[in-house]
């Protein structure tokens, strides 16, 4: 990487042009506006979240405020409020959805080494969804009979290698959670870590099936027949360790085989958890500990609400909104794997916030986000002092 370039164009280049383009064939536009490619398009999407713009306005007000640094960020075409408007809503929001396809995959690859506790398995996901809130005034398409507001559902499985979303999908917000488990990507081997909202045997059992382990809460009208139980310590939180079959005709005919159901109670969240999984080898503490973790993916829809644009949208169409929610994805990954490939070790919110004021600046990444004292010298320090004349009040 160049000196001379710019940090919006090193943080871009995570993503080859060439990909991008490959994506955009994909899903081609009828009438593209003119002078705007859809690689410009998905450049003026990411630098609004990297530096928080509100609007297409503020995009088009920041970028013509450093005209000469524009063909070093790496557009090309003419940009304009109009023509990313009518760029957001015509151009097809899966050009998006395929880039933070690439950028999982490659963000995946680079983090897959990572292991916050030895003890849980190597490869695990945690599945949930989150609200998206919405105005009905303005995307009164998205109606939530629910609330009575406007919503959207973003379900993701974020790895627990990294914290990092493999796999995503936007949905209507009445859109029933366990019905993702029919789109998921089911790996031998590897552990699916999900809420209540997902306890349903049919589509568990095709987990199982697939060679895949799950870990899931159960409810209470689940009713099933122990079958044997196994010792485990008290001390820990455990309470049983049990396996149980299913009992009522239609949990019979969708799990036809064991499962293992583990009782943990939390006493620093004075909860009691019911948890039931399909692997009868690991310890229960492990299990225990795996559906913990499970709080990743919480903080993760905390932290891409709070720090990315989520809450103001710069279009008002179904196509614009998903466009910028796939545009928050990939600005999230491709910092995550700048982070990763320069071995920073600055906190995500930490990068956003220096990299939102330099996104024009022309030096090394790792020049900008290494460590910065705020005095190299103490004796500079004292010295500086001793010069500072008194005032005289």
């Amino acid at each position: 990487m160049q000196a001379s370039s710019t940090v919006f164009s090193q943080i871009i280049a995570t993503l080859y042009r060439s990909e991008f383009s490959r994506c955009a064939e994909q899903f081609p536009l009828e009438r593209p506006p003119r002078g705007l490619s859809a690689y410009d398009q998905f450049l003026a999407q990411i630098f609004g979240q990297l530096t928080c713009r509100e609007s297409l306005r503020d995009i088009i007000c920041c970028l013509g405020a450093k005209r000469s640094l524009i063909y070093h960020l790496g557009f090309r075409g003419r940009i304009t409020r109009t023509n990313l408007a009518y760029a957001n809503h015509h151009r097809d929001w899966r050009v998006f959805w395929a880039a933070a396809q690439i950028l999982m995959r490659r963000a995946s690859r680079l983090y897959q080494g990572d292991q916050p506790d030895p003890d849980l398995p190597n490869v695990a996901f945690a599945l949930d969804s989150s609200i998206i809130a919405l105005s009905l005034d303005l995307f009164p398409w998205a109606y939530y009979a629910r609330s009575r507001h406007a919503a959207m559902k973003l379900h993701l499985m974020l790895s627990l290698q990294g914290n990092l979303p493999a796999w995503a999908a936007l949905t209507e917000a009445d859109f029933p959670d366990m019905k993702v488990l029919d789109q998921i990507p089911a790996i031998a081997g590897a552990y699916y870590v999900m809420d209540r909202g997902y306890l349903d045997f049919m589509r568990l059992f095709r987990l199982h099936q697939a060679g895949a382990f799950f870990v899931v809460r159960n409810r209470r009208d689940v009713k099933f027949r122990v079958i044997s139980s196994r010792p485990v310590d008290k001390g820990t939180g455990l309470r049983c360790d049990q396996t149980i079959s299913l009992t009522s005709n239609w949990s019979v005919k969708s799990y036809p085989q064991y499962l293992r159901r583990i009782v943990f109670c939390d006493s620093e969240n004075q909860i009691r958890l019911v948890l039931l999984t399909n692997h009868f080898d690991v310890p229960a503490l492990t299990i225990a500990n795996l559906y913990h973790n499970r709080w990743q993916v919480e903080l993760f829809f905390k932290w891409i609400k709070q720090h990315l644009r989520l809450r103001s949208f710069y279009g008002r169409s179904d196509n614009a909104v998903r466009s910028q929610m796939w545009s928050a994805i990939c600005a999230y990954l491709m910092v995550a794997i700048v982070r990763k490939r320069l071995k920073i070790q600055k906190s995500l919110n930490e990068i956003l916030q220096i990299v939102s004021v330099s996104i024009f600046e022309q030096m090394p990444l790792e020049q900008l986000l290494a460590p910065q004292p705020l005095c190299s010298d103490q004796n500079t320090a004292d010295e500086l002092s001793q010069n500072l004349l008194p005032l005289n009040c």
